[in-house]
């Protein structure tokens, strides 16, 4: 195979003859055959690629020449697609190789008929944004042919109807659901156990490692290669998935299909509707004794308060009540059987969010506007997830752009338990020096002083206009992504974008579009956003990215070490700081013709000790103290490009 790959990437092979721009790249052509090695003996390989290195063809490429079963794994939805609609299918067509794929997401991103017959025709609040959307998704029902709930452009990422047409592992009713043999969840699993090649996201791997319920557990013991894209994404996902979750979401998705049972199907049993009703009103006040606004923390801290364990005491009566009387109608209805075993489910989870004395576990919680979850975390996921890698021999192959800290792996391998894995490192072959400047300013106020948002105010306004537009300002908190979107429009002339507004696809389409943009983003705007070309050429960072030290789960681990003898800070804060970081600074160039500027507007990059770690993390960009001076590159880079003016 090693042959047959080399012949593709060469020069006059396969890719170069059917691409257009396509060149062969000397990193590229090795992370290519460290694959096949990895392939062709069943071992674990991780692999950093620098941007612009072309990982995903040198991936792709052995695994469709290898005639092997396999299954891709990558960050998020939106990049599934990318690489099931637009990469995978131009590989398949220069190689000509007749491969099966499939495309399989998590159920939540799939219609479910059941569910939308049953809230459409019994609407559960009287809401008039709630009303429209369910109409609008029961028009589309008719006209759809996926199910996937991704073609729902003109609803909000959001919506408030969503949960009412999707399943969850809770409430499907399985091979009982009337609508059974037209699911398109099912649909979908079927197409992926047929395929050869199988395209998911790490979410879905992980969900099925954890419950076996995707309809993916019966497929991976017949792939013989498993390859994840992005893999700096995995600790935090595989932990998640790897504990428990209660919620007070899942509880009243509960009362609302007891609810509906009663009204359609056991009208004659109006003490099972009391007490569901009962377990909804306390679960909603146990919400209300915590604050409106968003927030995360400590469980075991909150639940030694008085008024948390009465509460909690009061809905585990109620939902033992409700179990009883569920019990005393099994049988007259799939609905009220398959509430009966959520409802049974949910007690044993809560049982085991309330014994908080266990140890090497993290005891969280998080509330939305409406809603409180209960997180019982593992702190380390090395153990299991070196079991399934090196349980049968089977290639693993992890990459990403962002695995390495201070040049080394061992961050990431320790996290996994791959400590016998292969490793390779590949620089980006982007000449950064000359394409890129890194600013950070001088006599910035610390990133916690009371007058640091009006000076990174004044700090970037002058790079936007200089650069019109063309700018991602990113943040590491939604607060200050919020004061800046209130303050920025009064200061320049340009559009202004903002995360949250509408949905993150409808966002990059406005800011391509547009040209002279600045888009305000956080979170999921650090990765996985590819721009390229004039559009994109300045990138504002606000701090660096350190997790908040009030973040339960990094609380945990950052006790977890000091009691094995280790620094908190070097080994788990400072790491995963500098991973995020170089994603976000990722977004600058992606391309060889690309150019701009990189502002990073945190002193402690340079005051420091550790700024060295971050500094030697990044591309080897040209660097300066002065906007001034990163004003004159970005001047200078687009009357070179002759980039057209803005019109504003």
């Amino acid at each position: 195979m090693q042959a047959e790959v080399k012949a593709a990437f060469g020069p006059g092979g396969a890719l170069e003859k059917a691409i257009s721009g396509f060149r062969s790249r000397e990193a590229q052509l090795e992370m290519a055959s460290a694959v096949c090695d990895s392939i062709r003996d069943g071992k674990a390989l991780v692999v950093e690629a620098g941007t612009g290195t072309g990982k995903t063809y040198a991936y792709l490429v052995p695994a469709l020449l290898s005639g092997k079963k396999v299954i891709l794994s990558t960050g998020t939805k939106n990049l599934q697609e990318q690489l099931y609609l637009r990469d995978l299918p131009r590989i398949q067509s220069a190689l000509a190789q007749p491969v099966a794929t499939a495309l399989l997401k998590g159920r939540s991103n799939y219609l479910c008929t059941f569910r939308l017959t049953q809230h459409y025709q019994h609407v559960p609040v009287q809401d008039a944004a709630l009303i429209q959307d369910l109409s609008l998704i029961k028009k589309w029902s008719s006209e759809t042919q996926s199910g996937d709930i991704g073609e729902l452009t003109y609803i909000a990422e959001d919506s408030k109807a969503l949960p009412y047409v999707t399943s969850t592992t809770d409430n499907c009713l399985g091979k009982d659901c009337p609508d059974y043999e037209e699911c398109y969840l099912l649909k979908a699993r079927k197409k992926a156990m047929n395929a050869d090649l199988v395209v998911v996201n790490h979410h879905l791997f992980f969900a099925d490692m954890a419950l076996k319920d995707t309809g993916f557990g019966e497929l991976l013991p017949t792939m013989d290669v498993v390859i994840f894209d992005e893999a700096h994404q995995i600790p935090d996902i595989a932990s998640d998935y790897f504990g428990e979750t209660f919620s007070s979401s899942v509880l009243l998705d509960l009362c609302r299909d007891i609810e509906i049972a009663c009204k359609t199907e056991l009208r004659d049993h109006p003490q099972l509707a009391k007490t569901a009703e009962k377990l909804a009103s306390l679960t909603k006040d146990w919400r209300l004794l915590l604050p409106e606004d968003p927030q995360k923390g400590n469980w075991r801290d909150l639940f030694q308060k008085a008024e948390q364990k009465v509460a909690l005491s009061r809905i585990s009566d109620v939902m033992q009540m409700l179990y009883q009387v569920l019990k005393g109608s099994l049988g007259r209805s799939d609905l009220v059987d398959s509430c009966y075993e959520r409802l049974a489910l949910l007690r044993n989870r809560l049982e085991k969010l309330l014994d908080v004395d266990k140890t090497g576990i993290s005891f969280w919680f998080d509330t939305s506007k409406r809603h409180i979850s209960l997180h019982y975390t593992p702190l380390s996921i090395a153990d299991k997830f070196q079991e399934l890698v090196f349980d049968q021999p089977r290639c693993w192959v992890f990459t990403s752009a962002t695995l390495s800290v201070d040049g080394g792996f061992d961050h990431f391998t320790r996290q996994m338990g791959l400590g016998a894995a292969r490793t390779l490192q590949l620089d980006s072959p982007f000449d950064y020096p000359n394409q890129a400047m890194l600013l950070v300013p001088r006599y910035l106020p610390e990133p916690t002083d009371a007058k640091m948002a009006q000076a990174l105010l004044q700090l970037a306004v002058p790079l936007i206009e200089a650069n019109e537009g063309r700018c991602f300002f990113l943040f590491t908190s939604h607060r200050m992504l919020q004061w800046m979107a209130q303050q920025l429009p009064d200061y320049i002339r340009l559009p202004v974008l903002v995360q949250g507004s509408t949905s993150k696809r409808v966002l990059l389409e406005q800011f391509v579009q547009l040209k002279h943009a600045v888009l305000l983003g956080t979170g999921s705007f650090w990765e996985g956003v590819d721009v390229r070309g004039d559009t994109l050429s300045l990138v504002i960072i606000d701090k660096l990215p350190f997790a908040s030290p009030d973040e339960p789960l990094l609380q945990a681990r950052s006790e977890d070490a000091r009691l094995a003898g280790q620094d908190p800070f070097a080994v788990v804060q400072l790491p995963q700081a500098v991973i995020t970081l170089k994603q976000g600074v990722g977004r600058l160039i992606r391309d060889v013709s690309d150019r701009g500027v990189l502002v990073i507007a945190d002193n402690r990059l340079v005051s420091r000790p550790y700024g060295e770690v971050f500094l030697k993390s990044l591309p080897p960009m040209r660097r300066s103290r002065s906007p001034q001076a990163a004003i004159e590159f970005l001047t200078a880079i687009h009357a070179k490009s002759g980039a057209e003016p803005s019109k504003a």
